[in-house]
């Protein structure tokens, strides 16, 4: 387990001054906490004494609403934007969510000791953040980010859980918009950083491929050491114009750190690790070709900071998978693949392959994937039909708004017939009965993959219970 999952660790206390110096903020009043501030915290409900509440707004919400409320829970301080008729000692800054970042960005920097490595790309993000985890943390206490905290405020707030015994942090940035990943990796200011791929995750807000490629190059503006490239991508070209480091190390097929001697197993992969500094067998406890990317891409990284390959191999062969990404679970005599967590399209294809490695009648449940603009419905017309042509895939059961379009791109191909679209998981549901009952009793393989919002693991274990 990472020393990052565990925020029982007391965090390191903030002073008054302390506070005043990060924000650049003004004192509403004099009735300053005589002790120090045990933690900065964002959610109301969790606030207490010894707490500072930072009062964030969107654009449907205005947390200074309840800081009359964290005042009553006995929290005595507030950082605002504009002060707040509460009994409570308040900090004043400009925007308090641009205040996040800049304590984030002081606790960083307080942190010499530290190695950080920042990783953004299109999919595979969460898996290689693992992977370094993995590899990091069996050597020393080590920072990973948690779930999805990647975004502007994710990666302030993943800072902010920095203590002195961390000697390695992983960082992993997210794009939602341009300017996003110049402002995060400027708060991480990494060591050693990259891009994984650049793939087709959130299409629609960058208007196409090369805006994603721009928004993600944005990264390599921040880097001290290392620049990190993937090989392999068809845009890495126009990632290396983006580096500016002298030192640059690239993985996957061509690279300098790339995998060969691939043996793909049905839940996991036999591989042998080329580096410059030498050769090493690895076993994979990942299943699927794009896992091993993944292992190539968290070994570049390592390597960049100085980890030697023995304590890389070790690493990976100890790694264990983020819930919901290619998850095996055997019940009963079927087998169920969750990949619930996220989908994009290169992965919604990587999932189908692994799926085909699988035993018995082979079934793929797909949820909608979002974030596509106006691309959608072509978009997924394209994956019905790649999906249905997977050699080995049984049955493909597409579930959402789009699956009519994708079970048109389905019928573009012979094998139409593998597919049936259903509006909702209630519809789906009694077919993925029907299916088990007419197959009995050969053995079945499900995996169920969509985007977050989709709930996909709502069908799986809808389905489960009635087995």
């Amino acid at each position: 387990m990472h020393t990052s999952t565990t925020t029982t660790a007391a965090l390191e206390p903030w002073s008054i001054e302390q506070l005043q110096q990060a924000t650049q903020g003004y004192w509403l009043n004099d009735k300053k906490p005589d002790d120090q501030i045990k933690r900065i915290l964002t959610d109301s409900r969790h606030a207490e004494t010894g707490d500072a509440f930072l009062a964030l707004k969107g654009e449907r919400f205005d947390a200074h609403d309840f800081v009359a409320q964290v005042a009553d829970q006995g929290c005595q301080l507030a950082i605002v934007s504009s002060p707040v008729d509460a009994d409570i000692c308040q900090l004043v800054v400009e925007d308090t969510r641009l205040a996040l970042g800049h304590l984030g960005a002081y606790r960083r920097q307080q942190h010499s000791q530290l190695k950080v490595i920042a990783l953004t790309g299109s999919s595979g993000k969460t898996t290689t953040k693992e992977m370094l985890g993995s590899i990091l943390s069996r050597l020393a206490p080590t920072l990973v980010t948690r779930g999805n905290l990647n975004n502007d405020l994710g990666v302030p707030m993943m800072l902010l859980e920095l203590r002195a015994e961390h000697q390695y942090a992983v960082m992993e940035l997210g794009a939602s918009h341009r300017g996003e990943i110049d402002y995060t990796a400027n708060l991480v200011q990494p060591h050693v950083a990259g891009i994984i791929n650049i793939g087709t995750a959130h299409l629609g807000e960058f208007g196409g491929r090369d805006g994603i490629c721009q928004a993600k190059s944005e990264i390599y503006a921040h880097i001290s050491e290392t620049s990190i490239v993937p090989a392999a991508d068809d845009y890495a070209e126009t990632i290396r114009q983006a580096v500016s480091t002298g030192q640059v190390l690239s993985f996957g097929a061509g690279g300098e750190v790339y995998a060969s001697e691939i043996e793909l197993q049905s839940q996991s992969a036999r591989f042998v690790l080329n580096t410059p500094q030498g050769a090493k067998a690895v076993n994979l406890p990942f299943a699927g070709e794009h896992n091993i990317e993944n292992a190539t891409a968290a070994a570049a990284f390592a390597l960049a900071i100085g980890i030697s390959l023995e304590d890389i191999v070790a690493g990976l062969e100890q790694a264990v998978g983020a819930k919901g990404r290619l998850n095996f679970i055997q019940h009963k005599e079927f087998l169920f693949i969750d990949d619930t967590y996220n989908a994009n399209l290169t992965s919604m294809r990587a999932a189908a392959e692994v799926l085909a490695q699988q035993p018995g009648i082979r079934v793929m449940v797909t949820g909608d994937i979002g974030e596509l603009g106006s691309a959608a419905a072509m978009e997924h017309y394209k994956l019905g039909r790649d999906l249905v042509s997977v050699k080995g895939l049984n049955f493909v059961v597409a579930v959402g708004e789009f699956a009519p379009a994708a079970q048109e791109g389905a019928r573009s191909t012979q094998y139409g017939k593998k597919m049936q679209a259903f509006l909702n998981q209630e519809q789906a549901l009694p077919f993925l009965i029907h299916l088990i009952e007419t197959h009995q009793p050969q053995p079945m393989s499900f995996l169920f993959k969509g985007s977050r919002y989709t709930h996909m693991e709502t069908l799986m274990a809808a389905l489960m219970e009635k087995l």
